[in-house]
């Protein structure tokens, strides 16, 4: 099927009020018992469209103390980005995750500033053919104890996505994360995906689609850099400079090496119009232990209720 290219100019400013339509799959859609209502599968002309990712060689950016990153732009092609941000809010189903921290005695309910929504399950647990979750090394069905939350596979949509970034990147992850930024008041804080249970030296891919968003990098400070050679650390901070990389639709961002040990990212706020249309990130890891399926689940889905994009609406509802 041929389709006319599009632009991200020509996305945000449409020549007509008509809403344009999202083509959809004939393929069965993606089901679970964990998931609230199926996700349909992609459409072929976006298939077709994934064939010929990575559009253009990564920027390799390691120019700086502690840092190795692969900067795509694009990596999804440009005539397909979009469509492919319209599926994925439209065909998911997000989150609203709320928690409390605690810092000495005083606890912050926290709501997390953007929706939410996650897939996968760690490396002691594997989903079988059916969708049930059998134990890695004995291929059995896993104790029922095993797990607080309910880890779900991820969807074709999100899995043909995954396969390919595997294969360009010679990285292989068993999670994705999806954020859905509604407007420029949607963020996320400085922080590093560090945690033990990614084992040392994690690869996290990061896809960015739809609207235009400022990723922001800074080095660590010295009492957390993890050096070794504490001598070597003042020099190290003076050498490093905070990056500012503008992540446009279909860009994608590989993190890897010392990167999460020793570097902070954020999305912060942003006016403008174009933020107010909307971005979704999507990122690709790796959680060894269940504690990483644990966290993921408890931090991206929670236990609050379903929210599904309401195309009359133009925003992200609740789902009953």
């Amino acid at each position: 099927m041929s389709s006319k290219k599009r632009t991200l100019d020509t996305f945000f400013t449409p020549t007509s009020t008509k809403k344009a339509k999202i083509e959809e799959s004939q393929e069965p859609p993606s089901n679970h018992p964990t998931y609230p209502f199926p996700v349909p599968q992609l459409s072929q002309s976006i298939l077709n469209g994934l064939e010929l990712a990575p559009e253009v060689k990564g920027k390799v950016i390691n120019d700086q103390p502690d840092l190795d990153l692969l900067y795509f732009q694009p990596y999804i092609p440009k005539d397909i980005s979009l469509d492919l941000f319209r599926f994925l809010r439209q065909s998911l189903f997000f989150y609203k995750v709320q928690y409390t921290i605690k810092r000495g005695s005083v606890e912050t309910n926290i709501t997390t500033p953007r929706y939410t929504t996650v897939f996968g399950v760690d490396e002691s647990s594997q989903f079988a053919p059916d969708g049930s979750l059998v134990d890695s090394a004995t291929k059995r069905p896993i104790p029922k104890d095993r797990y607080k939350c309910r880890p779900r596979p991820l969807p074709q949509c999100l899995e043909a996505l995954r396969m390919l970034t595997e294969a360009s990147t010679g990285e292989t992850y068993n999670f994705c994360l999806v954020n859905y930024y509604a407007s420029g008041n949607d963020s996320i804080s400085y922080h590093s995906d560090d945690e033990r249970f990614l084992g040392a030296n994690p690869a996290i891919a990061s896809f960015s689609l739809g609207a235009k968003r400022d990723f922001l990098m800074k080095h660590k400070p010295p009492s957390k850099a993890g050096h070794l050679n504490t001598g070597d650390v003042p020099t190290l901070q003076a050498e490093s400079k905070s990056l500012k990389l503008p992540l446009g639709s279909g860009d994608m961002i590989l993190m890897r090496g010392p990167t999460q040990s020793n570097w902070l990212h954020s999305i912060p706020k942003r006016k403008g119009a174009d933020a107010e249309k909307g971005r979704i990130n999507i990122t690709f890891r790796k959680a060894m232990v269940k504690a990483g399926t644990e966290n993921y689940y408890t931090y991206n889905v929670g236990s609050g209720g379903v929210s599904k994009w309401d195309e009359a609406k133009g925003e992200v509802m609740p789902w009953k």
